[in-house]
């Protein structure tokens, strides 16, 4: 059987406040590159200032996908996003262009190229495990497989026999992707590309500076009557995309519970502990060239692809 050969995609990844979005501009100047964006925030529409969106004049220079196309109240998944990701990047090479995935949501980008089934997503993960593991304890094997019956009903007729610990990997996997366990994107190949790295990685303290720095121009820029604008349109905290940093902080203010100095504090120290996680997702990832204060190389990278 003939091997169909890879193709190398070029995925810009880094902490928040790195630079992503400054680095793909400057690779647009030189190469016909349109962006692939891998942000689970930047996806809903309304929310700008505090998912700190490209400019419409930055969207002007080059294209971007998966920016701004859904509501606030749509449930999304790193599931989804390969699909729709897949679907960008063939579109993108059909028109001799260039795709470019540039984010920071680590988990999305490992998806559109691995599939989902070992890496852990989130911190939650580990969570929503044990706490499958103390229900079967508690409530026996026929009630996690009651339950697998009623989110997935083709993973629980696969594991009639009931095996405790392929019940509770099925469950868990929806209640960490979004998605059934059947339906998950590891079942197949669906694509043969590749992902050549590139990384941001400023030194913590820099980075941290940046963060802050950032946080006092988004409410500078009206992060505050952004919340309430979504807000007054029936968007709130029982919403997934709302329990973001910068919003649920601005929520919290706003009903009373902090003062707006406090707000903007937690905000600060979320979004460092934010940036910080993803230092660690990213340390993970092999090959990855870094072009932290190196754009150079990243151009002369780029022309070897």
């Amino acid at each position: 059987m003939t091997k169909i050969k890879s193709i190398a995609i070029p995925v810009i990844i880094g902490p928040t406040a790195s630079g992503k979005t400054n680095v793909a501009l400057e690779l647009a100047k030189i190469a016909p590159i349109e962006i692939v964006s891998a942000d689970s925030r930047q996806i809903y529409k309304y929310m700008t200032i505090g998912t700190a969106k490209p400019s419409n004049e930055e969207l002007s220079l080059v294209k971007h996908h998966l920016i701004d196309f859904l509501f606030p109240n749509v449930a999304y998944s790193a599931g989804k996003f390969a699909e729709d990701a897949l679907i960008a990047t063939n579109d993108i090479i059909s028109r001799d262009k260039i795709p470019v995935i540039v984010g920071g949501t680590g988990f999305y980008i490992k998806a559109f190229f691995d599939g989902l089934s070992d890496e852990p997503v989130s911190e939650s993960r580990d969570l929503i495990r044990e706490n499958l593991n103390n229900m079967l304890k508690d409530k026996g094997r026929e009630h996690l497989y009651q339950l697998l019956k009623q989110i997935d009903p083709v993973s629980a007729e696969k594991n009639r026999d009931m095996n405790p610990q392929r019940i509770v990997r099925a469950i868990e996997f929806y209640y960490s992707f979004g998605i059934k366990f059947s339906e998950s994107p590891e079942s197949e190949k669906k694509h043969n590309f590749v992902p050549k790295y590139f990384g941001l990685f400023p030194e913590r303290e820099f980075l941290y500076k940046i963060i802050n720095s950032r946080v006092d121009k988004m409410i500078e820029n009206g992060l505050v009557d952004e919340v309430k604008y979504l807000l007054s349109l029936g968007f709130d905290l029982k919403f997934n995309s709302m329990n973001t940093v910068g919003y649920k902080e601005i929520i919290n203010y706003l009903e009373g519970q902090s003062t707006l100095d406090r707000a903007i504090e937690l905000i600060k120290q979320n979004t460092r502990r934010y940036a910080k996680r993803q230092f660690t997702w990213f340390n993970k990832i092999e090959g990855v060239i870094d072009i932290t204060n190196d754009i150079e190389r990243l151009k002369n990278e780029f022309n070897l692809l």
